[in-house]
């Protein structure tokens, strides 16, 4: 499993030691408002580690924590995932952030490495992010990253703005 890092993060795979406090970023209803729409409870953060751990043994990848390196906390969650979970689409990028760190660029800092991850480390040809319609702060962290907008899609069973960036862009892309 692949550890990421950052000037301010490192991003872990998701195992139980991350549980308490994945447990308390995922309960917060205003971080999962443009999610699922409901706070998650002790019990599903538990299964969605389950869940992360199977998915890094078969693909090599899924969910990260990161944790910031000033305070040894975690301070949100990202992926690299199959859209939709399923293989036969591209890969997907995400995130999700506690709310005392949004807007300090925590998110578009995990996102370019984790982005340089699916791209340099995957083979990817494609990576997609999807959001909420709503969510304009997730839609800004992907047009920072280079994403464009493809359109309104469904993806896990809601309507949601999809952005995508292909190989050839992100190679393109000017190195900070």
């Amino acid at each position: 499993m692949t550890i990421l890092t950052t000037p301010r993060l490192r991003l872990e795979p998701l195992n139980e030691s991350h549980l308490e406090e994945l447990f308390v970023l995922n309960s917060d209803p205003e971080v999962m408002r443009y999610i699922t729409g409901k706070p998650q409870t002790r019990d599903e953060a538990l299964e969605m580690i389950e869940l992360v751990k199977a998915r890094w043994e078969k693909f090599g990848f899924s969910w990260w924590g990161f944790i910031e390196l000033a305070s040894g906390e975690l301070i949100g969650a990202g992926c690299i995932q199959y859209l939709g979970r399923d293989p036969a689409n591209p890969l997907e990028i995400g995130w999700r952030l506690r709310q005392d760190k949004w807007g300090q660029g925590f998110a578009s800092e995990a996102a370019q490495r984790m982005a340089a991850f699916a791209f340099e480390t995957q083979g990817a040809d494609l990576l997609c992010a999807v959001c909420h319609q709503e969510n304009s702060a997730s839609a800004k962290v992907m047009q920072r990253l280079g994403m464009h907008y493809r359109g309104v899609e469904k993806w896990y069973d809601m309507d949601t703005a999809v952005y995508e960036m292909t190989r050839g862009e992100w190679d393109a892309k000017p190195v900070a």
